[in-house]
């Protein structure tokens, strides 16, 4: 069917595409799950389209908290170097251990990016400072005064009326406070290892406290079975599937059937790989989100 929702509907869509029924299709089975599967991990990972923005919620377990918080370098020293040195002379064999801390929780498999996790603010250093109320009793924005320099907007004076330009100050106030004293956790994110380790004060939380982790999940076509209808899908796995028909041809190279005929695998081949550098071009154009530069 021109509009697949299945593996097998996509598989056929493009082996039609190539000629089938009418002509004879000689790549395996094997070969097409194959670079079906490629096509969707290609997918995944550069279109657009392939990914949808989530946020995971996960709540921390006691092992989450003694790997994060008790970790103890003489059960896990990470990792160790030996080598001669000059220190002092002469030369003599020094054992370097380097410490890797194991601060991470375990993601799903489908997420492939993560831009930001919230966390309850002590583990990041805040433990917990904040501002008062900030509307005077007259409904005008009031400065602090008694706060100790953390509490209200001391030095700020009375920010009376309510007007925009005043909300607008208390908001850049509190903004540049929250940056100071309640600061974003740091991360360390990559796809490959399905860990997300998180630089914070693992021994200010406990077990039950929610995270949020704001990421990207790669969408899962057997859910989502428009994935198999989408229009870069069908072109890709469609040269792909050429380009390996050519490339299984070609070890015939020389081989004539019925009638004189040679196969030719090597333009089927050549004419595969033109298609998917065209796709590839095309990718960076319209379906690869924009680099973001820093203007400034």
């Amino acid at each position: 069917m021109a509009k697949p929702h299945t593996r097998q509907e996509l598989v056929n869509y493009g082996l039609r595409q190539l000629g089938a029924p009418v002509l004879e299709i000689n790549i395996a089975d094997e070969q097409i799950d194959d670079l079906l599967d490629d096509t969707i991990q290609h997918f995944h990972e550069r279109h657009y389209d392939g990914v949808v923005r989530t946020y995971l919620k996960y709540e921390l377990t006691k092992e989450d908290i003694k790997r994060g918080g008790d970790f103890n370098p003489m059960v896990n020293p990470g990792i160790t170097t030996v080598g001669p040195v000059t220190y002092p002379n002469p030369p003599k064999q020094v054992e370097d251990r380097y410490i890797e801390n194991s601060n991470w929780i375990h993601l799903p498999d489908y997420v492939i990016g993560v831009e930001k996790v919230f966390v309850p603010p002590e583990a990041t250093g805040g433990g917990g400072v904040g501002y008062p109320n900030l509307i005077g009793s007259d409904g005008g924005l009031a400065g602090g005064c008694g706060g100790g320099g953390f509490g209200g907007l001391a030095g700020m004076g009375y920010l009376n009326g309510g007007d925009m330009i005043s909300y607008f100050m208390a908001k850049q106030w509190m903004a540049t406070f929250d940056y100071m004293f309640n600061p974003d956790a740091a991360i360390r994110f990559n796809k490959r290892m399905d860990r997300l380790y998180l630089d914070i004060n693992w021994r200010r939380l406990s077990a039950g406290d929610l995270i949020v982790v704001d990421c990207y999940r790669a969408l899962d076509p057997e859910q989502f079975v428009e994935v198999y209808n989408d229009s870069w899908v069908k072109k890709w796995f469609t040269a792909l599937l050429k380009k390996q028909w050519g490339q299984n041809l070609m070890k015939f190279k020389g081989t004539r059937l019925a009638g004189g005929i040679e196969m030719n695998g090597r333009e089927i081949y050549d004419e595969g790989v033109k298609e998917l550098e065209q796709i590839k071009n095309d990718m960076s154009s319209w379906y690869e989100l924009p680099p973001l530069d820093m203007i400034g």
